[in-house]
């Protein structure tokens, strides 16, 4: 079982299941997971081979799929799900193989199609951090400094790291081994007939016009919207912008 953070909630909405995208966590997710709680009750989790979710060889989308599932299957039986990322394609697995378990569907800047863009170089950038020597956060930043430029992609990685226990809080090795099946999406037949909301970041070409069509035929109920000045990280970016349009949704 997934390691999970609960926010129970005196709402009478249905429960929310948030899963995030790789190299993420359950607590990059913490303020919107908290401002949802007013509806009802909202889980986040750290997916497998990361945080403090089991670390295991197999990180395909369909195991991927059956971890969401087995959460949903033990605290309620049915829940709303908001995936980002790699979560987003989590997600739409889980909807897809198990179309009962899932009342509504929340795909965060993600397409259920194969991506060019491997992340291989940020695992070796983070295996290559001597943690013996690290013993403050901010060494760490400095130490990637040369291998990641960007700010923001270094804070986000950082949040994985123990610097006391000197390690990273993720599976380098199984991620790095399974990075084609992480930027693909699987073969796979089916359909989910709930309601379906793709939200995209308008600067962000994860999810292009020519990915409609696919989204259709997968989820024939698929709506769209973007949201002005976001990129990939929408939720990061434009937290309230992003809620608002999730909350909307979710409640319709």
């Amino acid at each position: 079982m997934l390691a999970t953070t609960h926010l129970p909630s005196q709402g009478a909405a249905a429960p929310t299941l948030i899963a995030h995208g790789l190299f993420g966590s359950a607590r990059n997710w913490g303020v919107i997971a908290k401002r949802l709680s007013d509806r009802g009750p909202v889980a986040a989790v750290d997916m497998r081979n990361h945080g403090d979710s089991l670390f295991a060889d197999d990180h395909s989308y369909a195991a991927l799929a059956q971890d969401l599932s087995e959460v949903i299957t033990a605290n309620w039986g049915q829940a709303d799900v908001i995936g980002h990322s790699m979560g987003g394609k989590a997600a739409m697995v889980c909807a897809l193989n198990a179309p009962n378990a899932v009342r509504r569907l929340v795909v965060a800047d993600i397409a259920p199609v194969g991506y060019g863009h491997t992340q291989a170089h940020l695992i070796h950038a983070m295996r290559a951090l001597d943690l013996s020597h690290i013993t403050r956060r901010s060494e760490a930043v400095e130490a990637l400094e040369a291998s990641i430029p960007e700010p923001g992609v270094r804070a986000f990685l950082l949040q994985s790291l123990d610097v006391a226990g000197k390690r990273w809080r993720l599976n380098l090795d199984a991620l790095e081994a399974e990075m084609d099946k992480i930027i693909g999406f699987p073969a796979i037949e089916g359909r989910y007939d709930g309601p379906a909301f793709f939200l995209s970041g308008a600067e962000s070409d994860y999810v292009l016009p020519e990915h409609r069509a696919r989204i259709k035929a997968l989820f024939p109920q698929a709506r769209f919207a973007k949201i002005p000045g976001a990129g990939h990280w929408l939720h990061a970016e434009k937290p309230r912008e992003f809620e608002a349009a999730v909350r909307a949704f979710l409640d319709a």
